[in-house]
């Protein structure tokens, strides 16, 4: 009898410690538990350490909630300038309501990852060439909200997208080069004038000074043969004021001018000399 009272007690103890075998769930910390009783969503979603279920009645499925890193695939476009472009992104979102993820979806990553590509080749069809190139963060936010939307109700919610890369044709490249090329000459030139009309303004109010006082031109006439044979040269070159040549020419026409009409002219004998000639014998 107590042979078999033990046997029986043995029975019982193997069956409760298979039925707890059977039973014991563990979650993770990053995970919720889904418990399904009959096929039907039973109770709350049970949180992150030890649980129990009923063995083939329950059936426990274990959500991750962190944050997933999904790459989006490359995705072929025209934009709305008519460029074919070639633009991937990355999204990053998380599971925030668990029943709804495993409930109103069939794969919520498979899900998340069709809808980033649809959205994707929509901004690339309603934006130009220069807003994927240098608007990147208008479009990022656009791309965010179209997918957050319907992510919303399955339970998942997009924490940020990014675009990573936009491809370009090799002929929209070099034309683009051409064009930054031709920018950077034209701001050369614009640079250019506006020194050249910097510095003519700053000569002509030096030129004004120095007209009114004359020795100033000869101290810088003196100052830069000064700076020229400081450099150790063979050859020194003097500067010559084209006025000086100027006043030069005209003093020699004048002269010559004066000494034609001075031989034309008779010799009129002044009044000492006439006065001697009727005097004389």
């Amino acid at each position: 009898m107590v042979q078999e009272l033990l046997t029986a007690g043995a029975a019982a103890a193997s069956g409760c410690l298979l039925y707890a075998m059977a039973a014991a769930r563990v979650i993770k910390q990053y995970e919720r538990g889904v418990v399904f009783r009959l096929g039907r969503l039973s109770g709350q979603v049970r949180g992150p350490g030890f649980t129990m279920v009923v063995p083939g009645i329950d059936r426990l499925r274990k959500v991750n909630m962190q944050i997933v890193t999904m790459p989006v695939p490359a995705q072929d476009g025209i934009t709305r300038d008519n460029v074919t472009v070639r633009v991937d992104a990355v999204i990053y979102f998380k599971v925030v309501d668990a029943a709804n993820a495993v409930v109103e979806v069939e794969d919520y990553r498979f899900a998340v990852s069709q809808m980033a590509q649809t959205s994707l080749r929509s901004i690339i069809g309603k934006s130009d060439l220069d807003d994927l190139l240098s608007n990147r963060e208008k479009l990022n936010q656009g791309l965010e909200l179209m997918i957050d939307s319907p992510a919303i109700g399955w339970g998942v919610q997009i924490d940020r997208v990014e675009i990573k890369d936009v491809s370009l044709p090799e002929t929209m490249k070099r034309s683009m080069a051409r064009q930054a090329e031709a920018d950077r000459e034209r701001r050369a030139r614009v640079i250019n004038a506006d020194a050249e009309l910097q510095a003519s303004k700053k000569l002509a109010e030096a030129a004004h000074e120095m007209s009114e006082e004359p020795a100033a031109l000869q101290l810088r006439l003196l100052q830069t043969v000064v700076a020229v044979a400081a450099e150790k040269n063979s050859t020194l070159v003097l500067p010559f004021p084209v006025e000086l040549l100027r006043f030069l020419e005209r003093a020699s026409e004048r002269q010559g001018e004066a000494g034609p009409r001075n031989a034309a002219q008779p010799h009129v004998p002044d009044r000492h000399e006439a006065g001697a000639g009727e005097h004389g014998p």
